[in-house]
């Protein structure tokens, strides 16, 4: 749900091209569009990134969100504990914490990817003449129908994922790991982590193979997170929402039923999924990027220069997580 964009005319503000997730939005002050300007600042400090990636870009889709994680809030806070919360489960309200979490987590480290990539242009994978905007598109190489149908799937990916979130709790007891079931031995929780993450990344493999491979799942379903042929940290959850939902399930799903953790493990393993996915897109190959720095000496670790490439076109391979 990041860097969402209504349909708007096609006008970069060189102000203010990286405090808007996608196009600069302006009024409509009549029905002939404004004159199309390509203005892309070739550096900005970091204090003066102040993103409205913050509140997703989109003003609708953040009260969507909040309505959703608040209605959740609500049920696990007055409805009776005993019938909102699941057995051999982290209760409903810790649920909602971790959900809380992970939303504030996804806008806070999208915006500093996304300032990193903009205050730093010498750590860029792409330089700043692949981003050089010839026709009506967004800084990501999108045109403006491409934007209106990530808009609309935008809003089915919060909902889709919202409800599969809720489904593994009621439908998969134990899946979100009760409190007090923290493994003693640290090794042993290192262990089931980086064995947890390569089941993710496995899964999330051969989705992603299929999603390229199959004809019907790329003309209509992967396609759309490939408009963006030059990626920034807003474009990994632009997706088709089946996309999203599909890998969510090979993801996290499979590997929390594989490699079960333990509640605090659970929760850096959702937090360090977000950092790593964020920076895959991000534009910036460099010591920036937190996650990359810690898991990069692993066998088949993925960095984001990789899955960058793989953006620019070279999709005959590289479908690793």
């Amino acid at each position: 749900d990041l860097g969402m964009t209504k349909p708007a005319q096609f006008r970069i503000d060189a102000l203010r091209v990286c405090d808007l997730p996608a196009l600069a939005m302006a009024p409509q002050q009549s029905k002939e569009p404004e004159p199309y300007v390509m203005a892309y600042p070739d550096k900005l400090k970091f204090r003066e990134h102040f993103s409205s990636l913050l509140l997703s870009g989109d003003l609708g889709m953040t009260l969507l969100e909040l309505g959703l994680l608040g209605s959740l809030t609500a049920a696990a806070t007055c409805l009776p504990q005993d019938k909102v919360n699941v057995a051999g489960s982290m209760s409903l309200k810790q649920v909602s914490a971790l959900l809380w979490t992970k939303a504030v987590v996804t806008r806070l480290y999208n915006t500093y990817c996304e300032a990193i990539f903009f205050a730093f242009p010498q750590h860029r994978i792409q330089p700043s003449r692949e981003h050089a905007l010839k026709d009506k598109k967004d800084l990501c190489g999108r045109e403006q129908s491409q934007l209106e149908s990530i808009h609309f799937h935008d809003r089915l990916t919060l909902l889709s994922q919202f409800a599969l979130n809720v489904g593994f709790y009621y439908g998969l007891p134990g899946w979100y790991p009760a409190s007090g079931t923290a493994d003693a031995n640290l090794l042993e929780r290192a262990i089931k982590l980086v064995g947890n993450h390569y089941v993710l990344s496995f899964g999330m493999y051969w989705m992603h193979r299929a999603l390229h491979m199959v004809p019907w799942m790329w003309d209509n379903i992967h396609s759309y997170h490939h408009w963006a042929k030059h990626p920034l940290s807003r474009n990994t959850y632009q997706d088709h929402w089946l996309d999203n939902f599909m890998n969510a399930i090979v993801g996290h799903g499979f590997a929390q039923v594989l490699v079960p953790l333990d509640q605090p493990t659970f929760w850096f393993s959702h937090i360090i999924r977000i950092f790593e996915s964020l920076e895959k897109h991000s534009g910036v190959s460099c010591y920036f990027n937190c996650a990359h720095s810690l898991q990069r000496w692993l066998p088949y670790a993925q960095m984001p220069h990789h899955h960058d490439w793989h953006h620019e076109g070279h999709k005959s391979c590289n479908y690793t997580f």
